[in-house]
């Protein structure tokens, strides 16, 4: 099948790498002429293990390509994918979905013949409706179908979860629109794995639950570890022991400095926003947001007890400022709650991560960039691990202890533990959750 993916961000990109390795034709659109550049010369805008050759191999084999021509990518095709971003609106917290209707205009003037338009990004219940309208004013003679498939991938482990689904949502109206994506999925379905086919709401609907359900467990975690340090109790046995239950399971219960990316925010704040503007407050999630806040200031402060006479003129080693590892993702993680507070109390702040510096150079104003973890502690008054890389999983804790003048460390994704720190030469350790 002929497809157009339009956008190619994170979820964009991901889908139209993964659906031309089903065997499909697909055309991949953006405005940014410097990103069809970069990607036509084969390089890959975003950090994702594995996208890059997935990539190549595609493009080589000929059903993978890049333009800015959005009439070229949508003419003849089966599919019409609307892969754009809807970022938090200023002011209400609502999905801002001035990028999905744009798109879904342009489309509407490109369509030659009959094409299912799908929208693969993140929308609030009612926005393929919202879509179908735009495009019948547009363009009144068009051929076509609505259709809302929303992504459920994972930052760092992406090519995996499109392959390998727990389950392909699919919203349709009408049976021409469920014979298309049945088709385009086909690949997923001769494997067995879990096509559910809904109506539109109830697609939409599904994508926000999931990512709130999910923000809930990480947010839940975080309130009992906080309950285990007053009361002397150890967060990952809690965590364990709640997870050998079927009906909990072990998955998100990981207490740390709370979550981030580009998913769970919005998400959380968009279907909070829903539920007020229908009269059905979801407190629980409203809640979630409140908590999830507090839990960063909570970790910055961690940092700062550290010293007994505060972090000014200290100099703070930070390893890892992405939301979470395999990942080069800065939006919305944890450190940019933790780290311009220790620089705005006059720390000196030197920072490792394998992907972030990227991005984070722009958001992290007043920091120092190194390369290793090793020469950033040397002469470190303190150490903070921020995201669990698997290069700081394994770190010799007794030369970072010696090469620092004051070896203390604030373990917020409790990779390590107090025994190990202490006898390392730590002189104080603090995780998270943990006696």
């Amino acid at each position: 099948m002929k497809i157009a993916m339009i956008g190619t961000g994170y979820v964009g990109l991901v889908s139209g790498v993964c659906f031309s390795d089903f065997g499909h034709d697909v055309i991949c659109v953006d405005k940014n002429p410097a990103k069809i550049e970069m990607l036509n010369a084969g390089n890959v805008p975003i950090y994702e293990p594995g996208l890059d050759t997935l990539m190549a191999k595609n493009v080589e084999a000929g059903r993978l390509t890049f333009t800015g021509d959005l009439a070229a990518a949508v003419d003849g095709a089966d599919a019409v994918f609307i892969a754009v971003g809807t970022p938090t609106r200023r002011g209400d917290g609502h999905a801002d979905l001035t990028y999905v209707m744009a798109a879904a205009e342009e489309i509407a003037q490109a369509l030659t013949g009959y094409a299912v338009i799908v929208t693969k990004s993140t929308v609030p219940v009612g926005t393929n409706r919202q879509v179908k309208e735009v495009v019948s004013k547009a363009n009144p003679a068009a051929d076509f179908d609505v259709a809302s498939n929303p992504e459920f991938l994972r930052e760092g482990a992406a090519i995996d979860d499109f392959m390998r689904p727990d389950r392909i949502v699919v919203g349709v109206e009408t049976e021409r629109a469920g014979n298309v994506m049945a088709e385009i999925y086909r690949p997923l379905y001769l494997r067995d794995f879990p096509i559910l086919a809904t109506d539109l709401e109830s697609a939409e609907m599904i994508k926000y639950a999931a990512n709130a359900f999910l923000a809930t467990k990480i947010t839940f975690i975080n309130e009992i570890a906080a309950l285990c340090e007053r009361v002397g109790a150890d967060v990952k046995l809690v965590s364990q022991g709640m997870g050998l239950d079927g009906r909990i399971g072990n998955k998100f219960l990981h207490a740390g400095p709370g979550y981030g990316g580009s998913c769970f925010p919005k998400d959380t704040r968009a279907l909070a926003r829903i539920g007020q503007e229908h009269a059905q407050p979801i407190q629980i999630v409203e809640t979630v947001i409140k908590v999830n806040e507090e839990v960063r200031r909570r970790m910055t402060e961690k940092v700062a007890d550290l010293f007994d006479d505060g972090v000014n003129g200290k100099i703070i080693t930070v390893l890892g400022v992405t939301f979470k590892p395999n990942t080069d993702d800065m939006r919305e993680a944890p450190a940019l709650t933790v780290v311009p507070a220790l620089v705005g109390a006059g720390a000196k702040v030197r920072v490792v991560d394998p992907q972030g510096r990227r991005e984070g150079e722009a958001l992290l104003p007043g920091v120092t960039w190194l390369e290793d973890a090793y020469e950033a502690a040397e002469g470190a008054d303190g150490l903070a691990i921020l995201t669990e890389w698997n290069e700081f999983r394994a770190l010799n804790l007794e030369k970072l202890a010696s090469s620092m003048t004051n070896p203390v460390m604030a373990d917020l994704r409790n990779v390590y533990d107090a025994k190990s720190a202490e006898k390392a030469g730590f002189l104080k350790y603090v995780s998270v959750g943990r006696p």
